[in-house]
């Protein structure tokens, strides 16, 4: 209500909301679109899988680098690394990724392992099934081989390892401050200059005498 005297305000209620009101009963028929679609994707790219093989990475910035998940591509290192050409895996269902850079050891390491498992547990069809080339699957194996209707998982590929084992702290790393020695630290940074001056100012001094 308006304080002091004023025309009181008109209310106005009267706006069709009925109208405006967001519906979702095409949800069960999408449902049924999309795994239509999904299986004419599978007939269509078969033998293939129906997914790409995408790198494990790990989120930006501090608050999500803790978390990983499937990345865009492989880098050039890591395809090197695996014995593969960028040209050649995107062939047989790899992606390739040519700017993201390796900045660890450990994720090098990690997608190049992927590679490797992917190699080993994959079966590459002959052009010419009577007169296979080295590295392609024999009649037996073509006749096995299975299509792999869903992605590939990422977190399967993570190894969760402890580097120590829990322990009680030291009296001396209850009595330490990490803010006061990074404080410490900061300041002598700053007046490296100005103590360096003074010393020799001071030494000048000493060598008068």
């Amino acid at each position: 209500m308006p304080i002091h005297n004023k025309v009181l305000s008109n209310d106005h209620f009267r706006k069709h909301w009925q109208m405006r009101v967001r519906t979702w009963f095409n949800q069960p028929a999408r449902k049924i679109r999309r795994r239509n679609n999904r299986i004419e994707k599978a007939a269509k790219v078969f033998p293939r899988p129906i997914a790409t093989l995408k790198p494990v990475v790990r989120g930006s910035t501090i608050r999500y680098n803790m978390k990983v998940r499937a990345g865009r591509g492989f880098t050039l290192e890591e395809l090197k690394a695996a014995g593969l050409t960028a040209q050649y895996a995107r062939t047989i269902g790899i992606a390739v990724d040519t700017r993201r850079v390796n900045k660890t050891q450990q994720s090098l390491t990690l997608n190049t392992q992927r590679l490797k498992n992917y190699q080993s547990k994959l079966v590459l069809f002959p052009r010419k099934v009577n007169a296979p080339k080295k590295g392609e699957a024999t009649k037996e194996e073509v006749a096995k081989a299975v299509q792999t209707l869903k992605p590939f998982t990422v977190k399967s590929a993570i190894a969760v390892t402890c580097e120590q084992t829990p322990r009680k702290p030291t009296e001396a790393e209850k009595k330490f401050s990490a803010y006061a020695t990074l404080k410490s630290a900061d300041s002598k940074a700053k007046t490296v200059g100005i103590r360096k001056k003074a010393a020799e100012i001071k030494a000048a001094k000493a060598a008068e005498k």
